[in-house]
């Protein structure tokens, strides 16, 4: 079916020039009349989806290439503070950057694009003659109630973005997250998993982590205690210890772990069956229970050579009014 032609031009609204070249091209004024809806709003509405999608290409190309490290620290966390200790490996430190910088690299491309997206929805909505302010209204209320039903999600999704950037633990530090306590294999936005002792795989929800106990940041102290009974000559136990500590953290294998020389506390407590006396060593970060356990072989047979007695010989409790004898 043809289109009636009409000699007289047709009246332009807005798009004065489309209508003018619709109808000089076709000298069809029904064409003309609705050139700003066929041609000038597609076209405004096509440049606004191009120049987003292009923006975004950017942006997401430039974050790519600050998370890319390619074998030195990323970009993206030059300006964060990093806390690291310095048991980590160069493959666990590796490790432990790139997925911090992959975690906030993927927050910030998920911003741009929500930004980037929305503004453009905004114009074309404009375009199109559409009343943007019950639009955004209705957005509002939307948000609110998907964020009061998902509340748990985002506050997870908070949380681990906080810690991303605070750098509370990484990858390769061993942590006490409260109910669970081991080794950190992955952080995520949402979930922490780490392993323990027992090769349990524990997926801490970052959102439920009130408290971080974090042994491997800075330096870490070995704890040293060994009880001995209430007839041993306290002070020569004391020097034996002392004399034998320092001995075992300057050679090999503790003296690369030590810090600091040993520190003998002397008593920490006494009970109505042992005496107990304790050790302290400033070691690196995650290497005090290794420490702690040589210490602890080393002063054992120190003091079997020196004729100092444990609380109870041979494995078993002294009897009443009993004095043992070496």
């Amino acid at each position: 079916m043809n289109l009636p032609l009409l000699s007289q031009p047709p009246t332009c609204g807005e798009s004065e020039l489309w209508c003018q070249a619709v109808y000089d091209w076709t000298q069809n004024a029904w064409l003309a009349g609705y050139a700003d809806l066929l041609i000038a709003k597609p076209l405004q509405i096509l440049l606004v989806l191009v120049v987003a999608f292009v923006i975004r290409w950017l942006l997401h190309r430039m974050i790519n290439r600050l998370t890319q490290g390619n074998g030195k620290p990323p970009k993206l966390l030059a300006p964060l503070r990093e806390r690291r200790g310095d048991s980590l490996t160069s493959e666990l430190l590796s490790e432990r950057r790139r997925q911090r910088a992959k975690t906030i690299g993927s927050v910030l491309k998920s911003l741009v694009s929500f930004v980037i997206y929305g503004l453009a929805v905004i114009y074309v909505l404009q375009v199109l003659g559409v009343q943007i302010a019950p639009v955004l209204a209705s957005a509002g209320v939307l948000g609110v109630a998907v964020a009061f039903g998902a509340q748990n999600l985002v506050r997870d999704f908070l949380s681990g973005m906080f810690m991303m950037v605070e750098d509370q633990y990484g990858v390769g530090d061993s942590v006490d997250l409260g109910e669970a306590v081991g080794n950190v294999e992955a952080v995520g936005l949402r979930v922490t998993t780490l392993r323990d002792i027992n090769g349990t795989v524990w997926y801490v929800r970052n959102g439920e982590i009130l408290r971080v106990g974090n042994s491997s940041q800075g330096f870490a102290v070995a704890v040293v205690d060994f009880p001995i009974s209430h007839s041993s000559d306290v002070e020569k136990a004391i020097e034996v210890a002392g004399r034998v500590a320092t001995d075992a953290t300057s050679k090999e294998p503790l003296s690369k772990d030590v810090l600091e020389q040993p520190q003998m506390l002397g008593v920490d407590q006494i009970t109505s069956d042992t005496v107990t006396l304790r050790l302290t060593v400033k070691v690196r970060p995650g290497r005090q229970w290794a420490v702690q356990r040589r210490l602890r072989v080393e002063i054992k047979r120190a003091y079997d050579d020196s004729a100092i007695e444990p609380p109870y010989p041979n494995g078993r409790p002294l009897p009443p009014n009993t004095v043992s004898t070496n």
